[in-house]
C-alpha cells in the first residue's frame, strides 16, 4: 500500500492581493511559509520516497519548508512544468474579485470553474488535465505501483485536474471542488493505483474565497 499526498502551496504574494497568478513566478508571503510549516506538521507520520513539484517558486518553497519540517530534505525531488498552475492568459495579474464585478457572477464562475472554458490566450481546466494526467501516469503512478510514498506540491487548478482523474469525478463535481491554500490531501492507494482511503489534513476554512 502506497500513499499519494497532494499539497497546495502556501499563500503567495498574489494570493494575498486576490490576483490570478497562473505561471507568474511570485514568492510566498510570511503567512505562506507558516502555511507550509503547518502542512509539514500534518504529515509527520509519513516517510516520503519521492517528491514532485511545480517549477514555480511558490510550490518549490512550500515543498522545501515541508521537507525541512519533516527532516526529509534528502529525498529525490523532481520539478516539472507539466504540473504547473493553469495559465490564465489575459487575466493573469488581474484581481479576480474586480473581474467578478466587471463580468458578473455567472460569467465569472464559468471562467473560474468550468471544465472546458479557457481564459483568453490561456487554458481551461480540461487543458490542464490534458498535460498533467499523462505525467501522472508516466511518472507518479509508477512510483505508487512500486509501493512508494509520494508527495506532490502544486497549485489549486492543477491539483483539481489530477483529483478529477484519480477520484473519477464528473465535470459538475470538479467544478464544486475547492482545494484550499496549504491544504493536504492524503490518499492510500492499492497496487494498481486505486484509492483505498482519502483524508484531508490542515483544512483551510477560507477555501474558495482566496
Amino acid at each position: 500500500m502506497s500513499r499519494l499526498v497532494l499539497v497546495r502551496h502556501g499563500e503567495s504574494e498574489w494570493n494575498k492581493l486576490g490576483k490570478w497568478t497562473g505561471w507568474t513566478d511570485v514568492d510566498l508571503t510570511q503567512k505562506g511559509i507558516e502555511d507550509a510549516k503547518r502542512a509539514g506538521e500534518a504529515l509527520g507520520d509519513i516517510n516520503f520516497d519521492k517528491a514532485y513539484v511545480a517549477t514555480l517558486k511558490r510550490s518549490t518553497k512550500t515543498l522545501d519548508v515541508i521537507l525541512k519540517v519533516l527532516n526529509q530534505e534528502n529525498i529525490q525531488v523532481i520539478e516539472d512544468a507539466a504540473v504547473n498552475e493553469r495559465d490564465y492568459g489575459d487575466y493573469t495579474g488581474k484581481n479576480k474579485w474586480e473581474v467578478q464585478k466587471e463580468i458578473g457572477d455567472i460569467e465569472f464562475q464559468k471562467l473560474r470553474r468550468s471544465w472546458d472554458y479557457p481564459t483568453p490566450h490561456g487554458e481551461s481546466l480540461k487543458q490542464v488535465y490534458e498535460r498533467i494526467i499523462p505525467f501522472y501516469k508516466e511518472r507518479i503512478l509508477k512510483d505508487l505501483m512500486d509501493d512508494r510514498d509520494v508527495i506532490l506540491v502544486s497549485s489549486g487548478n492543477s491539483l483539481r485536474a489530477l483529483i478529477k482523474y484519480i477520484e473519477d469525478l464528473p465535470e459538475e463535481d470538479i467544478a464544486k471542488l475547492e482545494f484550499g491554500i496549504g491544504e493536504v490531501y492524503v490518499y492510500q492507494m492499492d497496487e494498481n493505483g486505486a484509492i483505498l482511503n482519502k483524508e484531508i489534513r490542515n483544512k483551510n476554512p477560507l477555501a474558495g474565497k482566496q
